[in-house]
């Protein structure tokens, strides 16, 4: 997206002519889309700039724009090489504290860009201009001061805004960055608000109707592909409904350090680690308003009926965040926990879609392989590299020259060229897959044997899975461990040229 003329834009009246305007300003292939409803706060606005600095009509601003994935978006945007100048339009008045809010969250987003920041906002009806002070007060203003902004403004960047946003900086995991989530430095998605409102209506509704006789549970829960934000908006809800009554978050895998850290600071929420080959005691999870699962998925089905049952118990409710692996072969996997979770009586899911941490290309093209579609809709993979070894010892240079150039190879033990007894935590850039869990590697490699092949259905599986655990299948690890990778991915596969074809045919664009 690049910057427009605001002041010619609104020079135009006739909405034929606009039309024209905007297809003629729009450089990314689509309508640039005024708002008509914004057109006359933007013109009003246009009216006051001009009327202060002789040149503004040649002022170019970023209209409109939305940060992709994330769902911000900002009215006007102006960028040079030391400052960034955020303006909001309001046709009708609104609350001071909205707008505070508003310019509060838009100065967060743009901080990442490293410059100062002046925050404004034009309510047109009114005529009346606000601006955020760098103490975080919303104050009266004029149009001189604006303008005084605009005029500092030298070098304004004129290219695509999207490639100063990247949507990964906004998006944290608790558990991988505890003290940025504790100090609150993240907002959710457009997406992941909605689905909490929603979250925290149904169980205000089921508060308010039931009583301890009728044996009731409000279960919810929420899933979605790696990268979604499952995590961070599970903990978001815990820390909501904590604010007047003690909860509980259990959260199912590793990462016992990072819990104790959370669960020693916040005392209104208590921490509980599940390990998938251990269950816990009813008494453990006594006394809570709210009982919040992560990673669910890797429950053991005992466990689940105890939570379930102490939630009918205490009234209370329970929601459940857990991974959506339904590209996955159904013979990789076991899905009788989350089969018994979502037929719950009352139970409501949501599907969280809008990937953050894994850029497209990449999310593209790990889908493809594991459904084995040469029918994608992308046809270029740069950031993919895939590769061919005739045995061990090209395996092994290959992943030798991955690592030395900054690959991190995840490694499952059941296809690792290591071998199934080895030894990795003193190997450099070797991380076990079974340890990737809320991880983020900037280029990631990986191993496909000959265990892998396609089915009639064209989906990928892996030959003698006879222990039917999710967590042993290596077509789940591969394909979890390939979502750990934040730019670049790279693949070895050892004696296998069918599989290699398709992964071939994959990342060219061929077509059945």
């Amino acid at each position: 997206m690049k910057p427009i003329n605001i002041y010619a834009l609104t020079r135009v009246e006739n909405l034929s002519l606009i039309s024209r305007l905007e297809r003629q300003m729009s450089l990314r292939k689509r309508f640039l889309h005024v708002k008509q409803w914004e057109m006359k706060s933007l013109k009003a606005f246009t009216d006051h700039v001009t009327d202060c600095i002789d040149d503004a009509v040649s002022f170019h601003f970023y209209y409109s724009f939305q940060i992709p994935k994330l769902g911000k978006e900002f009215d006007l945007l102006r960028i040079s090489d030391d400052m960034v100048i955020n303006i909001e339009l309001k046709s009708f008045p609104i609350a001071d504290e909205g707008i505070r809010k508003q310019l509060t969250q838009n100065r967060y987003y743009l901080a990442t860009l490293g410059k100062n920041i002046r925050s404004y906002t034009y309510i047109s009806e009114e005529n009346r201009l606000l601006r955020l002070t760098n103490g975080g007060r919303l104050i009266e203003t004029d149009f001189s001061k604006l303008c005084e902004d605009l005029a500092m403004q030298k070098n304004c960047y004129e290219g695509n805004i999207e490639e100063l946003f990247i949507e990964e900086r906004y998006i944290i995991s608790p558990l991988a960055s505890p003290d940025r989530f504790l100090q609150g430095e993240y907002f959710l998605t457009s997406q992941q608000i909605d689905i909490k409102k929603h979250i925290l209506k149904q169980i205000s509704r089921f508060r308010q109707t039931h009583t301890e006789d009728d044996n009731a549970v409000c279960a919810q829960g929420f899933t979605g592909l790696p990268g979604t934000g499952k995590t961070l908006l599970l903990y978001d809800i815990a820390m909501e409904l904590s604010k007047k009554q003690r909860v509980c978050v259990v959260h199912c895998g590793s990462y016992s350090e990072e819990l104790k850290k959370l669960d020693d600071r916040l005392k209104r929420i208590d921490f509980y680690q599940c390990n998938s080959d251990e269950s816990y005691d009813v008494a453990d999870l006594n006394d809570y308003t709210a009982y919040l699962v992560d990673e669910a998925h890797l429950l053991r089905r005992d466990t689940l009926d105890m939570i379930i049952g102490i939630a009918k118990e205490k009234q209370a409710p329970v929601i459940f965040s857990y991974d959506c692996e339904d590209i996955i072969a159904e013979g990789e996997m076991d899905r009788s926990i989350l089969h018994a979770m979502e037929k719950t009586d009352g139970y409501k899911s949501y599907r969280l879609t809008n990937r953050i941490r894994t850029k497209s290309e990449l999310s593209s093209f790990i889908q493809a392989i594991v459904q084995g579609s040469r029918n994608n809709h992308r046809k270029e993979y740069p950031s993919v590299s895939l590769n061919y070894a005739n045995d061990i010892a090209e395996a092994e240079r290959l992943l030798s020259s991955f690592m030395a150039e900054g690959y991190t190879y995840i490694c499952d033990i059941s296809t690792s060229i290591y071998g199934e007894n080895a030894d990795i935590s003193d190997k450099n850039c070797v991380i076990g897959v079974e340890n990737v869990s809320f991880k983020e590697y900037e280029k990631v490699v990986m191993i496909v044997n000959s265990r892998f092949n396609y089915d009639d259905k064209r989906c990928l599986r892996s030959d003698n899975v006879e222990d039917k655990d999710e967590t042993v299948s290596p077509v789940r690890n591969l394909f979890h461990g390939l979502n750990r990778a934040k730019s670049k991915i790279a693949l070895i596969v050892i004696e296998n040229e069918a599989v290699f074809e398709v992964f071939l045919g994959i990342a060219q664009g061929w077509k059945v």
